[in-house]
């Protein structure tokens, strides 16, 4: 039996390796609370996709919804961890995976399902995408350097939170909601292809704000550049927001 293998032997051996679904029971009141976060996440994802495949404003508006009530989980996991007087690092770790769903993919998807789909506007979202995944992460690494006030709590943070995001989904609702977005007028299937609607629905004159042409065969929706400011603020060190 070589070297490694009695390692492995040993370490799978071990009396002090956690035990089965250890993780689980391991789990706080406030972890429970952030998973809310991510269940809110991945069905505003879900319905996106639901209302892009059935051409039906009603999941998108659900869609809209579930970013708010990941808000609100944000908001309470970390009343509930004080009232608790319980944190760990898996409960961070969790938090920021929770809201990278919830405010970083979630709203990205939104905007394409609302109509930022020219090569452009890919690229402008992938960057919002990467922001809010660079920001929570320098958040994780350096939060333990970070001033704090006599509870323990950072003072402040660094760029903007990345639930801040709440703000370009309520753009997107109200546009949606006004008929600004996804005009879908009895497309012709059967001789145009099962997607063709795509093409009617989100024309120029059919996306808010209409599209401006940067170079021959690249366009690009100016509405899609609040998103480019979002995440550069995220990411910005200069800008410090005191912690509510």
């Amino acid at each position: 039996m070589s070297p490694r293998s009695l390692q492995l032997k040993r370490k799978t051996s071990d009396p002090e390796l956690p035990t089965r679904f250890s993780m689980v029971r391991s789990f706080q009141l406030a972890d429970f609370v952030t998973l809310g976060n991510g269940v809110c996440g991945c069905l505003s994802l879900m319905f996106a996709m639901k209302a892009l495949i059935t051409q039906n404003t009603d999941f998108l508006f659900s869609s809209f919804w579930c970013i708010p009530a990941g808000v609100m989980f944000d908001f309470l996991d970390g009343r509930v961890a004080r009232w608790r007087q319980s944190s760990s690092l898996l409960g961070q770790e969790l938090d920021s995976l929770a809201d990278f769903c919830s405010f970083g993919i979630a709203p990205a998807v939104l905007g394409f399902a609302c109509g930022f789909q020219k090569m452009l506007d890919l690229v402008i979202l992938t960057y919002f995408v990467c922001c809010g995944l660079a920001r929570l992460a320098r958040f994780n690494a350096t939060v333990a350097a970070m001033p704090t006030d006599g509870n323990g709590k950072v003072r402040f943070f660094e760029g903007t939170p990345i639930p801040t995001t709440l703000i370009i989904v309520a753009v997107l609702a109200y546009g949606v909601y006004h008929g600004k977005f996804w005009r879908f007028a009895n497309p012709v299937y059967q001789h145009e292809g099962p997607f063709a609607s795509f093409s009617q629905a989100f024309t120029p004159e059919h996306v808010w704000g209409g599209e401006v042409t940067i170079l021959p065969g690249y366009e690009l929706h100016p509405l899609v550049l609040m998103y480019a400011v979002s995440g550069t603020l995220m990411i910005s060190r200069r800008l410090r927001i005191p912690k509510p």
